[in-house]
């Protein structure tokens, strides 16, 4: 810290505009403003000024595919307990016999409710709502594109395994004890269930931090357990339908990475078809525009003719602070203090100063 010069006059908008002094010793120092969490909470809803470059997109890493071949392996194996028929097809039929809905029917009216939350319709509004509006914060397409990509992976395998295997659900058995398989049924695995587990585990797949995505993943985990647990308690499955779709669900998942470049360059051709759209209509693309903060540095004896020099800050260019919101007030080098070392009158062309040496004004 460098004190100012005495020559220098001090000037009240220096205080206005976020430089204070110090009363024992007068030197130059820079103040942050104190922000509220409201603010912070305003900043966040504003666009990024460029693409994060700090989010990373996940790899098909191998303890990832120790994952998926570890579910693979135990989504054939609850198809195989319900083809012969074992301890899991017994398991099914004691639950429905034990009529839950009537067990604890002062929960019917909350469950029809909450399980909507694995319908497809409704929820995949909902989450791309949200990845919509991510997509416009941070200038790329990835978060919708990730959501189409598991939207069309469950309705492919999942309804490919429905229709497959046709099983029958516990409202439409034919049979005591059967497993209810090939009678023209389409619940297993459960599409609620599945699409419980995609929809809202893509949010934890596409978060930005590794903390963000443990709280998003396990409020995943317990909304899809909940919708579950909700179609075996309104009798729609049996148990094993919900497992399967627990599984099938986590399968996409765990499959999107492979995914990862198909959507990059989807994303590179829907940005070049748009160039080019607005290359024929003689309009410039939308370039987002990059604010870089600067400091001023105080005036030394051998400069202080001359005006401050604006240089570079502590934080990294191209990136404004995330507390601060952008707005149409002009940045600090537009409006920087300047200060005077000569005669603060105004000049006059018949008039000239009184020494030798004219009075320099920034």
């Amino acid at each position: 810290m460098r004190a100012i010069p005495h020559h220098i006059v001090i000037t009240k908008p220096l205080i206005r505009q976020g430089w204070a002094l110090t009363p024992c010793n007068v030197d130059w120092v820079r103040t942050e403003r104190k922000t509220t969490r409201l603010d912070r909470v305003f900043a966040r809803l504003d666009r990024e000024p460029e693409r994060p470059a700090h989010i990373d997109v996940p790899r098909m890493s191998r303890h990832r595919m120790v994952l998926f071949g570890s579910t693979l392996a135990f989504y054939v194996a609850i198809v195989w307990a319900v083809v012969i028929t074992s301890w899991l097809v017994r398991l099914d039929w004691q639950v429905m016999f034990f009529r839950p809905y009537e067990q604890w029917a002062e929960l019917h009216a909350f469950v029809d409710y909450y399980v909507v939350l694995g319908q497809r319709g409704p929820t995949a509004v909902m989450v791309a709502a949200w990845l919509g509006w991510r997509s416009w914060r941070q200038h790329t397409l990835r978060p919708l594109l990730a959501l189409a990509v598991s939207l069309l992976l469950l309705n492919v395998t999942v309804g490919a395994a429905k229709y497959g295997m046709g099983r029958l659900g516990p409202h439409y058995a034919t049979e005591i004890g059967s497993s209810e398989m090939w009678l023209g049924g389409s619940i297993f695995p459960s599409g609620h269930t599945a699409n419980a587990v995609v929809t809202w585990g893509i949010l934890a797949y596409l978060a930005s931090t590794p903390r963000t995505r443990r709280w998003l993943s396990a409020v995943s985990a317990v909304t899809s357990l909940g919708v579950g647990l909700s179609t075996v308690y309104l009798g729609t499955h049996w148990l094993s339908d919900v497992l399967l779709g627990w599984v099938a669900g986590l399968l996409i998942l765990l499959a999107l990475p492979w995914f990862e470049p198909l959507i990059a360059r989807a994303e590179d051709r829907i940005f070049g078809w748009r160039d080019r759209w607005y290359a024929r209509r003689g309009r410039a693309a939308p370039a987002a525009p990059v604010a870089t903060p600067v400091m001023l540095k105080p005036l030394t004896g051998r400069e202080a003719g001359a005006a401050p020099e604006p240089v570079s800050a502590s934080r990294p260019a191209g990136r404004t602070p995330a507390y601060l919101a952008p707005g149409p007030h002009s940045t600090r080098a537009e409006r920087a203090p300047s200060t005077p070392a000569g005669s603060r009158r105004p000049p006059h062309g018949e008039r000239h100063p009184r020494g030798n040496t004219p009075a320099t004004r920034s």
